[in-house]
């Protein structure tokens, strides 16, 4: 990328791809074709929706799935088909027992998914990392722990790795997204002591990582000073469920008659009104809160916020990183570009997830592929909707993606949130809950479609025969339901009837749904649990299809962003992508690292 720099916490290659590639040009242009030309693949990333699963004859599984592969699907055990999908040696595959073997499409599909997925598996750099005291891992769950822990020791090496390198230090670390703070709270603290800037949209979370800080000793809440004898006299007169209710408390004081002089010396603001304070001594670390909604990669308004730089004094001093752990959606390419669009930013370490929560940059494509879904459309509005949307901040980020093939490569809601489900941390028990709760979905959907609740919408010319590929359905998304609800079928339909029918949110349906189903019998609810129980085994192979398939579509992601900082080789002189967190701990484990000239 130009100039040659030498920083020692630089991975090997810039990407974890498989070794079968010689290349990382290789690994990308062979990630990119499959990606945007295997029709099975982008079948089962982003083709299937569980609620039109049975609302077609036979169904969606013996229309789509390859003929050659079901039989094997459907005599091969959840567990043991997740085994083959992720952990067998499939060269070595034929000599296993089992009733029938794998195809050898189903066997060459399985290689190319794992081929193209980014590698996972995570090895410390530093074997023994500061142990977080009890008072920074407040609130910290043992997640958490592993990724505050091994993230800020990774920020710390990279930073000082940087450093020595350009002979400048950082002079602040900017988390987009710092939720309750916990890693800007650990960083901030000995032995790192670094000055954290916390970006977050919500004042709650916000007002929760102050409240941490507080109980950590990082910070002060402001003493109140007030007139004690007036106070309790006051708390003696009211009830004392209302004693910690400081509105209830002034309403009381006025009924009680007291003047406005009196009422102001018992001070009762509400706990948030008090300011918290911030000792800021030499050789510490700090942190600054900025409240910020951002919808770009612009920091001008952050920057603004900061102490000392109301009137743009010592803006060409500062030297920032931005950091995050899991920000969500765009959010991670706000950061990612922010070291392209402000000057100040001179390095990211983004860890990102939530990638049904991206945007679109592309809108619809302009050819239909052979396993193209009509039901994507009108089963989710918000695809639709964040389709056209053709949003400059959306995915995919880098020019090669975005005009890869000529059209470039899309990847709707469907395909973005089945690359969050990480199906190599599946348990037995876990997998038979959800595969569960995915097929009562589905044979809801039935029954609504069978009652009239919903109805078919067809595709182009009407045919004789409703078919996947020819129509689809205008279902009814419920939701969650509470934890009771999924204890049986008959509970489960029962509680989706009664939250359609009271729930404000599902107005439009309560006469359709009481006048359709107010009269289903549990004899009738039984009649259809009883005949496609037998078919269960479709959805579940086809979901754990669907999310190993889409271990893929996390690599494109990840690949994206990776190759958007490469196209900017005149600001960025090194960039590379490595895993910080271990996969079971923690599956969306793949940092982006951007450093500027």
């Amino acid at each position: 990328m130009g100039e040659i720099w030498n920083f020692e916490t630089r991975p090997e290659k810039p990407l974890p791809y498989s070794d079968e590639f010689s290349s990382v040009d290789e690994y990308v242009e062979g990630l990119l074709n499959f990606a945007a030309n295997s029709d099975l693949f982008r079948f089962l990333c982003g083709g299937v929706h569980i609620l039109d699963f049975f609302t077609t004859d036979p169904g969606l599984f013996v229309d789509a799935v390859p003929k050659e592969w079901q039989d094997y699907l459907l005599q091969t055990e959840p567990m043991a088909f997740l085994d083959f999908l992720m952990r067998d040696d499939l060269d070595k595959i034929s000599q296993k027992s089992g009733p029938v073997s794998p195809p050898e499409s189903l066997v060459q599909y399985v290689k190319d998914i794992r081929r193209f997925s980014l590698r996972r598996n995570f090895r410390p750099r530093q074997a023994k990392l500061p142990v977080l005291p009890r008072h920074v891992a407040l609130g910290m769950k043992t997640k958490k722990i592993h990724e505050v822990t091994h993230f800020a020791g990774y920020i710390d090496r990279l930073a000082e790795d940087i450093a020595r390198a350009k002979g400048e230090d950082f002079t602040h670390f900017v988390d987009f997204g710092s939720g309750q703070n916990y890693l800007g709270r650990t960083l901030a603290s000995p032995p790192y002591n670094k000055h954290i800037v916390a970006v977050e949209s919500k004042e709650a979370n916000m007002a929760g990582a102050k409240d941490l800080d507080i109980l950590s000793g990082f910070a002060e809440r402001e003493k109140r000073v007030r007139n004690k004898k007036l106070y309790h006299r006051l708390l003696e007169m009211v009830d004392p469920s209302l004693h910690k209710d400081e509105e209830a408390l002034k309403r009381a004081a006025k009924e009680l008659g007291m003047s406005d002089e009196d009422i102001a010396t018992l001070d009762l603001r509400s706990r948030k009104e008090l300011q918290v304070t911030y000792t800021v001594e030499e050789g510490k670390g700090t942190i600054e809160y900025v409240v910020g909604h951002l919808e770009h990669a612009d920091l001008a308004g952050v920057l603004a916020q900061l102490r000392g730089q109301e009137d743009g004094v010592c803006q060409d001093k500062l030297r920032m990183m931005a950091i995050s752990i899991h920000s969500c959606g765009n959010l991670s390419h706000y950061g990612i570009r922010s070291m392209i669009m402000n000057p100040c930013i001179k390095a990211v370490a983004i860890v990102g997830c939530c990638y049904n929560l991206l945007t679109e940059k592309l809108g619809p494509p302009t050819y239909k592929p052979p396993f193209s879904r009509p039901s994507l459309q009108p089963i989710n509005p918000r695809v639709a909707r964040e389709s056209e949307r053709r949003d400059p901040q959306g995915f995919p980020m880098s020019e090669k993606v975005s005009t890869y093939g000529g059209d470039g490569i899309r990847f709707n809601i469907t395909a973005r949130m089945m690359a969050c489900q990480a199906p190599q941390n599946w348990t037995d028990q876990e997998s038979d809950a959800f595969f569960t709760r995915h097929f009562y979905r589905a044979v809801l959907q039935k029954i609504f479609l069978d009652k009239g609740v919903i109805s078919r919408v067809y595709h182009g010319e009407t045919a004789s025969a409703a078919t996947p590929f020819n129509s689809s359905t205008n279902p009814v998304i419920i939701g969650s339901l509470r934890k009771q609800c999924y204890t049986s079928f008959n509970a489960y339909v029962r509680g989706a009837i009664t939250k359609l029918t009271t729930h404000p949110d599902f107005s439009q349906y309560h006469q359709v749904i009481q006048e359709k189903m107010g009269d289903i019998t549990d004899e009738e609810i039984a009649s259809y649990e009883e005949t496609f129980r037998y078919r269960k085994r479709e959805l579940s192979a086809v979901w754990s299809l669907m999310a190993f398939s889409a271990c893929v579509v996390e690599s494109v992601i990840v690949t994206d962003r990776w190759l958007f900082l490469r196209e900017h080789s005149d600001i960025v002189c090194d960039c590379w992508v490595e895993t910080v967190f271990d996969y079971k701990q923690s599956p969306r484990n793949l940092v982006v690292v951007g450093i500027k000239r």
